[in-house]
């Protein structure tokens, strides 16, 4: 599990959308739910590549949504 500094976590935007992102701790990866990318953290670092994020299906949505609502993660920031 990676851990981010806070600092950075504030202000840490998709770099397609520009929009908030759920930091998923547990899952070493950081979630946009309005386009359902998933960016990966290695060795504590955001890798913020459109062409590295992974999109995810429906039901994958749903259940990082529900994890997100379950353990109250808030978004890197509120526009």
């Amino acid at each position: 599990m990676s851990n981010i500094d806070a600092r950075l976590l504030a202000i840490l935007a998709c770099p397609q959308d520009k929009g908030s992102l759920y930091f998923i701790a547990d899952e070493d990866a950081l979630y946009n739910p309005r386009l359902q990318r998933r960016y990966d953290v290695r060795d504590g670092i955001p890798v913020m590549l459109v062409d590295e994020a992974t999109t995810v299906s429906d039901a994958e949505h749903a259940r990082i949504m529900g994890k997100v609502a379950a353990e109250g993660i808030t978004p890197t920031f509120v526009a």
